[in-house]
């Protein structure tokens, strides 16, 4: 009998058999790659175990992954504890502070490279390491279109410092101690000592931001091992859930449990029942939707308001609360979450450890006596976080925070004080000139997915400083932008159709009167139907355009926030369907 050769590919290839480069020749593809691959010291024992692949989203631009060396050492040693072999590769890692002109702008092209990059080297299996913001969306997103067994690895929540004995941490205290410092309650030598304590360690915002809500959503769609979401970065607890987050990736490998039977619709549901619960950032929403359109699947806003309605804030966190994600993680995490939401969850979902939801649940015991999570009798807020919002001002919809904002203004009609975009909010917002009271409404144009480009946080204006040094702490603010989950007050954001494409934002004057009622789910604007045709037809918008690379494909191809803000062309045709290649 001939003996094969340690190179011929198998039919059913697996490991490094995978994905062969194209040469005309197989046998010669796996004799070249073997080759390479041991030059780096593999022995072809080590090459014959399961390959699983580790996205590292390491850079020194990314402090919120300034652990990924540590979790690295720990996840790979889970992966060889269970027989596996880790290989870890590179791709664009993106963080909210450093990212111009905004990490959203970034988020769909580190999908697409996480999405090329797997597909492109052979693995069984996928470990995700992400943590700030769009990270771990963008990750979910590339994973659910290249359709291998995919696992997520939370980087975890930094610590809480103390200033001046107040225990404070990023970053809706960023946001509270800069507002003292716009309204002259603090001096320039205070902001300068906050600053040293508000990021105590590397890690993501220590409140329910957009990282922190994030990880509550990649634990409730079943995407990490049970109590991924919590631990601290620096503890020990986080490197122990990046071993176990090792050994369950070659399980999922040798069990082929791909990614498309994890993010069904009844994981998705379970996703915004949590999102609603723990007061989660509005960027969840579009993060939502978009990993959804990957699988073909919707994220209905209807749906999701009326969730909202008995899906009450359970989660006593800041924003919305008074806690940070340490306190969470004592508090049992969010085990401790999903008990109190059992009643309203789907528990046949299917987990990443190959179990469902609910069996997971019976594993996690009883719990234990905490004040953080709070019962479905005893809310935080009596709805969930989250309120949709409908309207001749946004047909398509608009969300606001109603957790974190001011009850006395979620009524409210006033005037409009308009700024056509960013710069011209820069150029005014502080004017002594600024015709603007507490009472007035203030609607910030051009800062949606096309118009900015990218989408940015720069739907929370700040508060006029003619009126901060009044006193005044919240007014209500409009604008098709988006808004960090650290942030708080009185905010309709994602206003759809955006203004850039002649959404009716564009048409709002100065003066016009607008009105909120959350209870009506309503954000109107108060002129009549032939006069807003009337200033349509006076004023025709042109979409914005670019002449070259990345921004051209953003603004050709680039869709609003009810639909997640991804590339068309990205979605999946059909349920389970990747996108086409």
């Amino acid at each position: 009998m001939t003996k094969k050769s340690p190179a011929a590919p198998d039919l059913d290839p697996s490991g490094l058999r995978k994905g062969l480069t194209s040469y005309g020749d197989n046998g010669f593809s796996l004799f070249l790659r073997k080759a390479f691959i041991k030059g780096a010291g593999y022995s072809d024992a080590a090459l014959d175990r399961p390959v699983i692949g580790i996205a590292n989203t390491g850079s020194a631009y990314n402090p919120c992954h300034g652990n990924v060396p540590q979790l690295l050492e720990a996840l790979k040693r889970g992966i060889m504890l269970a027989g596996g072999l880790p290989m870890d590769f590179p791709t664009i890692s993106i963080h909210e502070s450093f990212a111009y002109p905004t990490s959203m702008y970034l988020r769909n092209l580190m999908s697409m490279d996480t999405e090329e990059m797997i597909l492109a080297q052979p693995m069984d299996a996928v470990v995700l390491i992400g943590g700030c913001d769009k990270t771990v969306p963008a990750q979910l997103m590339g994973a659910a279109s290249a359709g291998i067994p995919a696992i997520q690895l939370i980087t975890g929540s930094m610590l809480t410092g103390s200033h001046r004995s107040e225990r404070v941490g990023a970053c809706t205290d960023c946001r509270r101690y800069w507002g003292k410092y716009r309204a002259e309650e603090i001096d320039d030598q205070e902001i300068s000592d906050v600053n040293n304590q508000l990021v105590a360690s590397v890690g993501t915002c220590s409140v329910m931001g957009t990282a922190s809500t994030m990880a509550c959503i990649a634990e409730a769609l079943g995407m990490t091992v049970p109590g991924g979401a919590t631990p601290p970065a620096v503890t020990a607890d986080r490197m122990r859930i990046a071993e176990l987050t090792g050994a369950q990736a070659v399980a999922m490998a040798r069990q082929g449990l791909t990614i498309d039977r994890i993010l069904t619709a009844d994981a998705f549901e379970n996703a915004m029942r949590v999102l609603l619960a723990i007061g989660g950032s509005t960027n969840g929403i579009i993060h939502l939707a978009a990993i959804a359109g990957r699988l073909g699947l919707d994220i209905d806003l209807k749906t999701l308001d009326r969730m909202g309605r008995d899906t009450p804030v359970l989660l006593d966190l800041k924003p919305s609360g008074q806690h940070y994600m340490e306190d969470f993680h004592k508090a049992g995490g969010m085990a401790t979450l999903l008990r109190q939401l059992k009643p309203l969850l789907k528990l046949d979902a299917l987990t990443v450890t190959g179990r469902t939801l609910g069996q997971e649940l019976e594993l996690a015991g009883p719990g234990f006596a905490q004040s953080v999570v709070k019962t479905m009798d005893d809310p935080v807020y009596p709805q969930g976080g989250i309120a949709v919002l409908e309207g001749n001002l946004s047909p398509g919809g608009a969300i606001i925070k109603q957790s974190s904002a001011d009850p006395l203004l979620m009524e409210h009609e006033g005037r409009a004080v308009v700024f056509e975009n960013a710069a011209d909010l820069a150029d005014r917002i502080d004017s002594d000139a600024l015709d603007v009271t507490a009472h007035d409404i203030l609607v910030l144009k051009n800062i949606g997915p096309k118009g900015a480009p990218g989408m940015p946080e720069a739907g929370y204006i700040p508060i006029p400083k003619k009126l901060a040094v009044q006193g005044v702490k919240d007014i209500v603010r409009i604008s098709d932008g988006r808004m960090s989950g650290t942030a708080f007050g009185t905010i309709v954001l994602h206003v759809t159709p955006e203004s850039a494409i002649g959404g009716p934002l564009a048409y709002v004057q100065n003066g016009d009167r607008i009105r909120l009622s959350v209870s009506r789910r309503e954000i109107s604007l108060l002129v009549s139907d032939a006069e807003l045709r009337r200033r349509q037809e006076l004023k025709p918008i042109s979409p914005p355009t670019a002449a070259r690379g990345y921004k051209k494909l953003f603004l050709e191809t680039v869709t609003q926030a009810d639909q997640g803000v991804d590339f068309d062309f990205l979605r999946a045709a059909r349920p389970g369907d990747p996108a086409a290649r």
